[in-house]
Protein backbone atom coordinates (compact mmCIF):
# COMPACT_ATOMS: atom_id res chain seq x y z
CA UNK A 1 0.00 0.00 0.00
CA UNK A 2 1.08 3.15 -0.80
CA UNK A 3 0.68 5.89 2.03
CA UNK A 4 0.14 9.22 0.58
CA UNK A 5 2.53 12.11 1.87
CA UNK A 6 0.47 14.56 3.37
CA UNK A 7 0.47 18.06 1.58
CA UNK A 8 1.67 20.97 3.80
CA UNK A 9 -0.83 23.87 4.36
CA UNK A 10 0.70 26.51 2.09
CA UNK A 11 0.65 30.34 3.12
CA UNK A 12 1.07 32.88 0.23
CA UNK A 13 1.76 36.29 0.15
CA UNK A 14 0.14 38.35 -2.93
CA UNK A 15 2.57 40.14 -4.78
CA UNK A 16 1.85 43.78 -3.92
CA UNK A 17 1.99 42.73 0.16
CA UNK A 18 5.89 41.20 -1.00
CA UNK A 19 6.91 44.17 -2.89
CA UNK A 20 5.37 46.25 0.25
CA UNK A 21 7.48 43.72 3.00
CA UNK A 22 10.63 44.47 0.46
CA UNK A 23 10.19 48.58 0.59
CA UNK A 24 9.52 47.98 4.69
CA UNK A 25 13.20 46.58 4.80
CA UNK A 26 14.63 49.19 2.82
CA UNK A 27 13.06 52.05 5.05
CA UNK A 28 14.18 50.06 8.24
CA UNK A 29 17.38 50.11 6.87
CA UNK A 30 17.70 53.77 5.97
CA UNK A 31 16.69 54.48 9.73
CA UNK A 32 19.31 51.97 11.78
CA UNK A 33 22.17 53.42 9.13
CA UNK A 34 21.18 56.78 10.14
CA UNK A 35 20.80 56.00 13.77
CA UNK A 36 24.44 54.69 12.84
CA UNK A 37 25.98 57.46 11.22
CA UNK A 38 24.03 59.70 13.68
CA UNK A 39 22.19 61.71 10.42
CA UNK A 40 19.32 62.46 13.32
CA UNK A 41 16.83 64.21 11.23
CA UNK A 42 17.43 61.58 8.22
CA UNK A 43 16.85 58.66 11.55
CA UNK A 44 13.55 60.22 13.20
CA UNK A 45 11.97 60.59 9.63
CA UNK A 46 12.13 57.43 8.89
CA UNK A 47 10.97 56.04 11.38
CA UNK A 48 7.12 57.61 10.18
CA UNK A 49 7.63 55.07 7.36
CA UNK A 50 8.96 52.29 8.91
CA UNK A 51 6.39 51.98 11.43
CA UNK A 52 3.50 52.85 8.78
CA UNK A 53 4.20 50.09 6.37
CA UNK A 54 4.58 47.78 9.38
CA UNK A 55 1.42 48.49 10.38
CA UNK A 56 -0.18 48.24 6.91
CA UNK A 57 1.55 44.72 6.87
CA UNK A 58 0.30 43.68 10.07
CA UNK A 59 -3.41 44.81 9.18
CA UNK A 60 -3.24 42.54 5.77
CA UNK A 61 -2.40 39.58 7.79
CA UNK A 62 -4.98 39.96 10.32
CA UNK A 63 -6.92 37.12 9.51
CA UNK A 64 -3.80 34.90 10.00
CA UNK A 65 -3.15 34.53 13.84
CA UNK A 66 0.32 33.64 13.37
CA UNK A 67 0.99 36.71 10.50
CA UNK A 68 -0.93 39.52 13.34
CA UNK A 69 0.79 38.12 16.20
CA UNK A 70 4.47 38.44 14.82
CA UNK A 71 3.86 41.74 12.69
CA UNK A 72 2.84 43.09 15.87
CA UNK A 73 5.80 42.08 17.56
CA UNK A 74 7.71 43.39 14.69
CA UNK A 75 5.74 46.98 15.38
CA UNK A 76 6.71 47.41 18.84
CA UNK A 77 10.50 46.07 17.99
CA UNK A 78 10.32 48.82 15.84
CA UNK A 79 8.79 51.32 18.40
CA UNK A 80 11.53 50.14 20.69
CA UNK A 81 14.28 50.87 18.45
CA UNK A 82 13.23 53.89 17.59
CA UNK A 83 12.65 54.99 21.14
CA UNK A 84 16.12 53.83 22.11
CA UNK A 85 17.37 56.07 18.72
CA UNK A 86 15.51 58.85 19.96
CA UNK A 87 17.18 58.68 23.26
CA UNK A 88 20.74 58.37 22.05
CA UNK A 89 19.71 61.51 19.21
CA UNK A 90 18.99 63.72 22.51
CA UNK A 91 21.37 62.40 25.02
CA UNK A 92 18.82 61.33 27.50
CA UNK A 93 20.18 57.46 26.50
CA UNK A 94 22.68 57.29 29.62
CA UNK A 95 21.26 60.07 31.88
CA UNK A 96 19.16 58.59 34.80
CA UNK A 97 15.61 60.27 34.14
CA UNK A 98 14.11 58.32 37.46
CA UNK A 99 16.01 56.55 40.30
CA UNK A 100 18.41 54.38 38.46
CA UNK A 101 16.76 54.00 35.49
CA UNK A 102 18.21 55.28 32.15
CA UNK A 103 16.47 57.26 28.97
CA UNK A 104 17.61 54.24 27.03
CA UNK A 105 15.61 51.91 29.18
CA UNK A 106 12.71 53.01 27.85
CA UNK A 107 12.77 50.98 25.04
CA UNK A 108 12.51 48.28 27.52
CA UNK A 109 8.58 48.95 27.20
CA UNK A 110 7.57 48.28 23.49
CA UNK A 111 10.43 45.42 23.63
CA UNK A 112 9.12 43.98 26.27
CA UNK A 113 4.98 44.34 25.00
CA UNK A 114 6.28 42.19 22.18
CA UNK A 115 7.62 39.70 23.80
CA UNK A 116 4.56 39.30 25.48
CA UNK A 117 2.11 39.24 22.50
CA UNK A 118 4.80 36.66 20.80
CA UNK A 119 4.52 34.64 24.49
CA UNK A 120 0.82 34.90 24.43
CA UNK A 121 0.68 33.83 20.95
CA UNK A 122 3.21 30.64 21.59
CA UNK A 123 1.59 29.76 25.00
CA UNK A 124 -2.14 29.75 23.84
CA UNK A 125 -2.97 29.83 19.84
CA UNK A 126 0.18 27.84 18.39
CA UNK A 127 -1.12 24.89 19.48
CA UNK A 128 -4.12 25.16 17.91
CA UNK A 129 -3.49 26.46 14.01
CA UNK A 130 -1.12 23.50 14.13
CA UNK A 131 -4.12 21.73 15.15
CA UNK A 132 -5.80 23.27 12.70
CA UNK A 133 -3.59 23.48 9.98
CA UNK A 134 -3.33 19.16 10.63
CA UNK A 135 -6.82 18.57 10.22
CA UNK A 136 -6.94 20.62 7.00
CA UNK A 137 -4.17 18.16 6.16
CA UNK A 138 -6.26 15.22 6.83
CA UNK A 139 -9.33 16.36 5.05
CA UNK A 140 -7.49 16.36 2.00
CA UNK A 141 -6.42 12.47 2.20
Amino acid sequence: MNKSVPTPVQYTIPAQLRRMENLHIVFWLFKDVSWCMNFKPLGILMIIPTLLVAIYITNKNKEIKSEFAHNLAVIFWITANSTWMICEFTGIDEKLIYGNIEGRYLAIIPFAIGILILAYYYIFQFKKDVNEENEMISRED
